[in-house]
């Protein structure tokens, strides 16, 4: 054999092994740029699993339905505005008065959304609204003055809440639940955080419904009728293993009237209720008082089903000012441990 043919050969052989060795090309990632006048939806839509939607500073009047896993819709900070537009047929998103929309399904969730940077106020029911979600973000959104929940979020795990300012919405500030419209006991949330928000105005600062393995941490809480809620009730499994911490809960003396699963609301701290195996440690509780059979810096109390709360530990909060007391145990339930409280009165005496 010549050279010449050697040669050829060689070089055959080593472009078809670059061949068999090169990784197939990646699709990039596209931004969707959405400027005012434009649809934030027709953007969404057109938008691949790993593509940003990026609105521009403005005000938008329409829902936001999601439902692409790995989709970022990122507005430009608070001038972003997302209110209530005139077309309640678009979406179910739109129908049911909510802002956002992210939603999967119960046998799929959407993995990997986030939303972030924009404001979403004056819907009749929830500023954003997630089910079905697996590992949503949602960041620096400021949701104001919607009428049910400003964010919320229920059948979904590993979820994010970060940075968020939830102001004068007409339940809870956030809101994260199991399952909203059945009985069903509460699911693992596999670690979901909220922390580092602001809530405040509210009726509740922070519901946790209903869940297990959850975090709330570093929140800043005031103004609300309740700052955080921890509720459980008698469906297997309880309700627990919530950790709420580091927090800075002050003043939270608006007065919400008695619902018809829930006493009158006013001056109530950190409320456990039906809850088991949770830690509340290191928040700083202050100066929230009222009348309500809930009121209190700390208060452990019967659900409204009478499910008790077990095994749960308060310890190394600092507390001042609260009223009827710094600590309230009008529970029956058992092995609840207090220790390390730095406080000056509570009832039953000899808690602080």
């Amino acid at each position: 054999m010549n050279k010449r043919r050697i040669s050829y050969l060689a070089c055959a052989v080593a472009v078809v092994g670059a061949g068999l060795g090169a990784a197939p090309p990646v699709p990039a990632h596209s931004t969707h740029v959405v400027n005012p006048g434009e649809s934030i939806q027709k953007a969404v839509d057109t938008a691949r699993s790993g593509d940003t939607v990026l609105v521009k500073p403005g005000t938008y009047r329409e829902s936001v339905k999601v439902t692409t896993p790995g989709l970022t819709l990122r507005g430009s900070g608070p001038s972003t505005v997302i209110e209530p537009g005139t077309d309640k047929t678009a979406h179910t998103c739109a129908g049911n008065g909510n802002g956002i929309c992210v939603i999967g399904a119960k046998d799929s969730k959407v993995e990997g959304v986030t939303v972030a940077s924009l404001t979403v106020s004056g819907f009749t029911g929830t500023g954003v609204f997630a089910m079905a979600t697996d590992g949503l973000t949602v960041r620096n959104v400021t949701a104001v003055k919607n009428g049910v929940w400003g964010i919320a979020q229920e059948e979904s795990v590993r979820g994010v809440f970060r940075e968020n300012t939830a102001k004068d919405n007409g339940d809870a500030g956030l809101f994260l639940a199991n399952t909203i419209k059945e009985e069903q006991g509460a699911t693992d949330t596999g670690g979901t955080v909220v922390e580092r928000n602001r809530l405040e105005g509210n009726r509740i600062g922070v519901t946790v419904r209903r869940l297990r393995n959850l975090t709330v941490a570093h929140n800043r809480l005031t103004g609300n009728c309740a700052a955080v809620f921890v509720v459980g009730d008698e469906n297997q499994p309880r309700a627990g293993f919530v950790t709420v911490s580091d927090n800075r809960i002050a003043r939270n003396n608006k007065s919400c009237p008695k619902t018809a699963r829930l006493d009158a609301l006013q001056g109530s701290g950190i409320v456990l209720t039906g809850a088991e195996d949770s830690l509340v440690t290191r928040n700083v509780i202050t100066e929230n008082v009222g009348t309500s059979p809930l009121s209190g810096g700390i208060v452990l109390f019967k659900s409204f089903v009478g499910a008790t709360s077990e095994r749960n530990r308060i310890s190394d909060n600092k507390l001042e000012g609260n009223s009827p007391a710094d600590i309230v145990n009008a529970d029956t339930g058992k092995d609840n441990v207090f220790e390390g409280n730095t406080c000056l009165a509570s009832r039953p005496a000899g808690l602080c």
